[in-house]
């Protein structure tokens, strides 16, 4: 079994909201370091999630966005006698909430023809209503997991 990781990063709160997840999200937005940037985009969608969705704190909907985005089980790869099981387990807070953000920025950055700020407000909205492309990465994460139940007596 494996031990307990010990100096895992502790992340300071975020400058505008005190929000630690916030500051999560803004380190996984951030490419090439420069973190400035990444939270004028972060920043940015939280202005358009103001305007758009019409709500005092934008944080609200980042939240209620990550609840609906984020996986309760998923499916992992077990060797057993020779043989590949997908194995389906449950997600552990921190991984569930990592997923989560990496599902929705993903989502963002795939589509096309707009600045980076409108289109994770636009998928941060639409995960907040239980829509859009990171909804749909966790159903069928979850379709998975329920495909492969058959094999859970394999889990370790």
């Amino acid at each position: 079994m494996r031990r307990k990781v010990k100096n895992r990063n502790i992340v300071k709160p975020d400058i505008k909201f005190s929000s630690e997840k916030v500051e999560k999200f803004i380190n996984r937005v951030m490419v090439c370091g420069k973190k400035q940037t990444a939270r004028e985009i972060v920043y940015g969608a939280f202005d358009v999630i103001k305007e758009k969705a019409k709500v005092e704190n934008p944080i609200e909907v980042f939240d209620t966005a990550m609840k609906n985005t984020g996986p309760i089980m998923e499916v992992r790869s077990r060797r057993v006698g020779g043989a590949n099981y997908q194995v389906p387990r449950e997600v552990r807070p921190e991984r569930r909430q990592a997923l989560s953000m990496k599902w929705i920025i993903d989502a963002a950055r795939s589509k096309k023809g707009q600045p980076m700020h409108l289109k994770l407000a636009d998928e941060l909205i639409a995960a907040a209503k239980g829509e859009g492309e990171a909804v749909k990465k966790r159903e069928n994460v979850h379709k998975m997991a329920e495909a492969n139940k058959a094999f859970a007596h394999f889990a370790w």
